[in-house]
């Protein structure tokens, strides 16, 4: 069987601004990303049908060369359930809820929808912004269950670190852990492999840290939360995503939020994420093109790829920031600052020139041993001049 995880449209667009650098199964839901999740429960690796111009980093669906092909939704977290429905579809058949197609086989006919069947178990689409941070607790205690089933820890040897719930910690090797507050009795709490907890930390799960990530003195980590791979991260955050390669490594509050790769937030960075008169956080919509109602009362900040802000920089509640922005100054930003944009609130913004871009991104890889290479520099060309 050959596995594609595929973009639906729509979703797609409700993702933005993350899937303008990515296919939607790229995207980090608790420990891993929805693709890593699929590879791990289908024990190969799938394939990702995405935009023309994201192929040449994530590659295509390759011409079929299999009798049967499946396609799986790239917004779904895989479960129990849903793996047998999925292993039980039978030829042009298909596995939907409501008007989303969940996953179908070869040749399903999406017109007549003859061969669909209504899925009524549980599940979980990450069809929206705020769903990355809503649903991270419960993925982080997925993701927790599979990847360290029949796995034993590495021992927590330093004698200043204070553990609650230890059964729920979970360090990989060469992890480094020092003058520590560990507590995972609301929910379990992974350390992963050559990660750093520095002296004065307090975590408390579900929480995951992901390989080469380092959480900076003093720092406290709440609930829900999730640092990606080769992050930095300090101050106070709660119910927030890092997707990777990120840093937010000074004092400041972070809350139900999710920053994207290669991003940083300067000292002292502060979001609201609730307001003062209780009622629902209204965000950017890129279908619309205006703000609408998230339906959330506690909603934060979303930074596209490679975007960074300035010291002290206040960003109010359901505020949408694109690809290569560079926001800074004084005052609350506005609620929606497009891809490609220099300025802040009280300067006013003008284009970000795309060559000065590429080069601060190519500056800010190659400070981490990584390459800025064609291919990233092509997707980047693409947005600036489709955006």
């Amino acid at each position: 069987m050959q596995y594609i995880l595929f973009d639906d449209p729509k979703i797609r667009q409700s993702l933005l601004p993350f899937t303008f650098t990515r296919p939607v199964a790229e995207i980090r839901c608790g420990i891993c990303t929805i693709t890593e999740k699929w590879t791990q429960v289908l024990g190969t690796k799938p394939y990702l049908s995405t935009e023309p111009y994201l192929e040449p980093k994530y590659g295509g669906v390759p011409p079929q060369n299999y009798q049967q092909r499946t396609f799986i939704n790239g917004a779904l977290c895989p479960n129990d359930g849903l793996m047998t429905a999925i292993a039980a579809l039978g030829a042009e058949e298909a596995l939907v809820r409501n008007d989303v197609t969940l996953a179908y086989r070869e040749g399903y006919n999406f017109e007549s929808q003859k061969g669909a069947t209504q899925w009524g178990g549980a599940l979980t689409l990450i069809g929206n912004l705020w769903d990355i941070f809503t649903e991270n607790g419960d993925q982080i205690r997925a993701d927790f269950k599979r990847m360290t089933e029949n796995k034993t820890s590495e021992p927590i040897t330093d004698p200043h670190t204070g553990c609650y719930n230890k059964g729920q910690i979970f360090v990989e090797e060469g992890a480094s852990i020092r003058s520590a507050v560990l507590n995972a009795e609301n929910g379990p709490i992974y350390i992963g492999k050559n990660a750093i907890v520095s002296e004065g930390s307090i975590i408390v799960g579900p929480f995951a840290l992901g390989e080469g990530a380092t959480i900076n003195w003093g720092a406290k980590m709440r609930m829900n939360t999730t640092v990606g791979p080769y992050c930095k991260v300090g101050g106070e955050v709660g119910n927030s995503v890092f997707f990777g390669n990120s840093n937010k490594a000074h004092d400041g509050f972070l809350g139900n939020s999710v920053i994207g790769e290669w991003c940083n937030l300067g000292a002292n960075t502060n979001n609201s994420n609730l307001k003062n008169d209780y009622t629902n956080v209204k965000i950017h919509s890129y279908a619309t093109n205006q703000l609408e109602d998230s339906g959330k009362m506690f909603c934060g900040l979303f930074v596209g790829d490679f975007s960074k802000a300035g010291i002290s920089t206040m960003f109010n509640t359901g505020t949408v920031v694109g690809v290569n922005v560079n926001v800074f100054g004084a005052g609350f930003q506005p609620k929606f600052v497009p891809s490609f944009s220099w300025g802040g609130a009280a300067e006013g913004f003008a284009d970000y020139r795309f060559e000065k871009a590429v080069q601060v991104v190519r500056e800010t890889m190659s400070r981490r041993g990584k390459d800025f290479d064609q291919m990233e520099e092509d997707i980047l060309r693409w947005l600036s001049e489709n955006r």
